[in-house]
């Protein structure tokens, strides 16, 4: 191998090592800024994958023709994209109060946009750099092979997968890692350019590597200032495994913020007083008490009660740290706290609870809808006592409930009316939801009372917020035929999607409908062997979505697992690949196997989950994922032989790939996962398999649809 061969392709692996942990921090910056919304992963990888598709196409329009591959070209593109991958996360981080209002909701359309130009100078050079080392290559070596370039790349990728999930991530903060990510590129750029051997050049590389290592550099100094907030100032801030952690102090008053939510604030005494009295009010001596999650206040209340235990359950061991130390809630006695995740928690327990408390927000993600399907009731239902109460609440309204609320009460009323005798739907600022098997008493400051309890917002608002007719008009608008929430059947997902809609009068049908007319046009215009490319990458990235929201689903904490995940799914590309170089003389046989092969995987998932379910371990999905990526990783080189090796075949091949990938990404994570559920999902992507399955192995057939369409 030639010096400035071996250069250029650890170009090509460094460069995979930064994009993908600058791909999976710019994921995490984003669920930190959105409110941990999984859609926007959807989102940012489709952005990712699309324009890196429009990269490589570029690099293919105007390399030779107008601009000649070289080595020194490639290497100031690479100081550029290592320098773009700081100025990447600093944009996201301090633009987002620049285009929409401090702390508010932003709509599906400004969200993409958002995503779009704050990822796309990257994302673009990313796709650029690719096929362009290629053509370095082959301007000393005409007929250098395409699939090297395509394996080398994937070695990249695998090891900044593993390099992030495994060290990184538990190590330094974001912008740490984007400085230790983009070292080897730096240095592989370095490289090429001294064996270039011409002074001059080797002269003027220097300035360019010491701008782009004090660009990394001033990252890391200004990361502090780039989280402080507009009001207030920042007190604590922690990257966990689990999400990022902020404390904001303000007139006093500290709030926790998790993902850029806040969760936790020591001045919220009437929400504490309803959670806690709500619930506990129903019963005469309750004595054991499951709080899964928190708020600020809600042990002096509970201290109230005179309990004998409190078992608090908070998945991330760094909130209960931050908790204690600023004072927002009091060790009190009897106090359990438990670093788990609460519904992990109660599978593997046997304790019984006179109550059991759910102290979370509204389910607009899956990890928190998990906690407000059938599955779930039914498992509090085995740990509470025949007179236990199970409390937990939704956002309220003031004079007019909207229909899509309507809608989602109604299927949670359903839900849990399915295994408690007695529901009952308390309004106000919040909406709480008592349910127990003996009737419910909705007189709680006369039962606080009797008790000799004094909780002073409940004694001083209750009756004049809370009438019989305002709880009986609320509890008479639950429309019984509003269907069940389950963990594979997520209707309150669809009902939260639709509803983030409708808040910002907008819908996804006008994006969706656009881009499969975009879609529909370029796969009549693309090669068998291409449209095999493209359902490949479909199949791998709606698996990687589907397993992704199985993980939220199942797990509930993504944040962590993302990187681990992605990871696996590039490790089965490159022994895939491997293999499908040395068979690749098999042709259309190999992909007909190869599809049959996903098509049969697809078809054990969705056995696996109609069985097993929540049940599943997650190795069962990390493997799943690998033999996913293995046979699509396969598929590259056969169809790249097929499309005859050149410079055409490799860029058009890499962007059938990136946007088959793109499409599967939108069609799983807009379309099936909300609407169907998991096994729909999963049966749709074997749907679009069978027909590359058509495609390839029928193409007679294929030729006559291609015709037919484009006549009409």
């Amino acid at each position: 191998m030639k010096k400035n061969e071996r250069a250029t392709l650890l170009i090509v692996i460094a460069a995979g090592i930064s994009s993908i942990v600058v791909q999976l921090i710019t994921i995490r910056e984003f669920l930190a800024q959105f409110h941990g919304n999984e859609f926007v992963i959807s989102l940012i990888l489709f952005n990712w994958l699309i324009l890196g598709g429009i990269g490589t196409l570029v690099a293919h329009l105007i390399t030779p023709r107008y601009w000649e591959a070289s080595s020194s070209r490639l290497c100031r593109l690479s100081f550029i994209l290592a320098a773009l991958s700081v100025i990447q996360i600093h944009s996201i981080r301090g633009l987002r109060d620049f285009f929409f209002i401090h702390g508010s909701s932003v709509g599906f359309y400004p969200t993409l946009a958002y995503i779009f130009l704050t990822i796309a100078p990257y994302c673009l050079l990313i796709g650029f750099i690719l096929p362009y080392s290629l053509f370095v290559l082959r301007a000393e070596t005409p007929d250098y092979s395409g699939t090297r370039i395509y394996i080398t790349d994937n070695i990249g990728d695998i090891t900044g997968g593993a390099l992030f999930s495994f060290a990184l991530v538990f190590l330094v903060t974001p912008l740490k890692a984007i400085f230790i990510a983009n070292l080897p590129l730096v240095a592989a750029s370095f490289l090429l350019f001294s064996l270039t051997g011409k002074q001059k050049k080797y002269l003027k590389v220097i300035p360019g590597a010491a701008i782009t290592l004090l660009l990394l550099a001033a990252g890391i100094f200004f990361e502090p200032f780039s989280l402080a907030p507009s009001e207030g100032k920042l007190v604590h801030y922690r990257e966990s495994r689990y999400g990022r952690i902020a404390v904001h102090q303000d007139n006093g008053q500290y709030t926790l913020l998790t993902d850029g939510v806040p969760v936790f604030s020591n001045q919220n005494q009437s929400i504490a007083e309803e959670t806690i009295h709500y619930p506990l009010a129903q019963l005469d001596n309750p004595q054991r008490v499951l709080l899964i999650s928190g708020e600020g206040g809600i042990m002096k209340e509970l201290k109230k009660h005179g309990l004998k235990t409190v078992d608090y359950v908070e998945l991330d061991p760094g909130i209960t740290d931050v908790q204690f130390k600023f004072g927002l809630i009091e060790n009190i006695e009897g106090l359990n706290v438990i670093n788990q995740d609460g519904r992990a928690f109660l599978a593997d327990s046997d304790k019984i609870y006179d109550a059991i408390i759910l102290n979370l927000p509204e389910p607009d993600t899956f990890q928190v809808n998990r906690f407000f399907t059938d599955q779930f009731f039914s498992l509090v239902k085995k740990h509470l006592a025949p007179d236990g109460v199970l409390s937990f609440s939704m956002e309220g309204y003031d004079n007019y409930l909207a229909e899509p609320q309507r809608q989602k009460l109604s299927s949670l009323y359903n839900t849990v009316k399915n295994h408690f005798k007695h529901v009952l739907l308390m309004p106000g600022l919040k909406i709480f939801f008592l349910c127990r098997d003996i009737s419910i008493k909705t007189d709680i400051p006369a039962r606080l009372a009797e008790k000799g309890i004094i909780a002073r917002y409940i004694r001083g608002y209750y009756y004049g917020n809370l009438t019989k007719e305002r709880i009986s008009d609320l509890n008479n608008l639950m429309d019984p035929n509003t269907p069940k929430n389950s963990d594979d059947s997520p209707l309150l997902m669809r009902l939260m999607f639709s509803q983030w809609f409708a808040k910002f009068s907008t819908s996804p049908v006008g994006f969706i409908s656009g881009l499969a007319g975009l879609t529909i046009i370029y796969l009549f215009r693309i090669k068998r062997e291409e449209f095999v490319l493209f359902s490949t990458g479909a199949m791998t990235m709606g698996s990687e979505i589907l397993i992704i929201f199985a993980f939220q689903i199942f797990y509930g904490y993504i944040y962590f697992q993302i990187g681990l995940i992605i990871t696996v799914f590039l490790a089965g590309l490159l022994p895939g690949a491997l293999l499908g170089d040395r068979l690749r003389e098999g042709g259309k046989q190999i992909l007909v196997l190869t599809d049959g092969l996903l098509i049969t995987l697809m078809g054990i998932l969705i056995l696996a989950l109609k069985i097993g379910g929540d049940h599943l371990p997650s190795f069962f999905f990390l493997v799943f994922g690998f033999m996913i990526s293995l046979a699509c990783g396969f598929q590259f080189p056969v169809a790249l032989h097929l499309g005859g090796g050149g410079n055409s075949a490799v860029t058009r091949s890499f962007s059938a790939d990136l946007i088959g990938a793109a499409s599967g990404i939108l069609i799983t994570s807009l379309i099936l996962l909300p609407y169907f559920g998991l096994i729909w999902a999963a049966a749709g992507l074997i749907f679009l398999k069978l027909a590359s399955l058509i495609v390839i192995g029928t193409p007679k057939l294929s030729n006559f649809l291609r015709r037919y369409v484009l006549r009409s």
